[in-house]
């Protein structure tokens, strides 16, 4: 058995280096370093979230995730999941920032917790998740429950 302590970083494909370090500074994350070899940019929030922006993607697919929006289903990661502090906190600067909610806010099964999902410029699903302040506080909430 090989002991995985943690989760290290996430590489996100993008297309428009730019674009994305934009995109990406409104959820806190500030560039901390590019590789002389690669075309990766490290970037860091303040709680040492490690992402890893890599700017090669040749194509915008007609404006499609070609993990998630079209009919033909291919094996990949699908989404990546941040933790974040506050539901309310993080709806308002998603509206403020003039970012879509494509999913959510949205409770799969009564634990707790709400996600929101949201695309970054090149379609990349972000699923943000926290902890339900007070479910009858959040505005547009669909609580799925278990069907077993």
């Amino acid at each position: 058995m090989i002991d995985i302590e943690q989760v290290d970083h996430i590489g996100i494909r993008v297309r428009d280096l730019d674009r994305a370090l934009d995109f990406y500074k409104i959820f806190g994350f500030e560039e901390t370093a590019r590789a002389g070899n690669d075309p990766v940019v490290v970037v860091k929030n303040a709680r040492q979230v490690e992402l890893n922006l890599v700017y090669n993607s040749t194509t915008e697919n007609d404006g499609d995730n070609i993990l998630m929006d079209v009919d033909e289903k291919y094996s990949g990661f699908t989404h990546v999941a941040l933790r974040i502090s506050s539901v309310l906190d993080t709806l308002k600067s998603l509206e403020e920032n003039s970012i879509r909610i494509t999913q959510g806010p949205v409770s799969f099964g009564r634990d707790g917790h709400v996600s929101i999902f949201v695309r970054d410029p090149d379609r990349n699903v972000l699923e943000l998740r926290g902890r339900a302040e007070n479910y009858d506080e959040i505005p547009g909430l669909t609580i799925y429950e278990n069907e077993n």
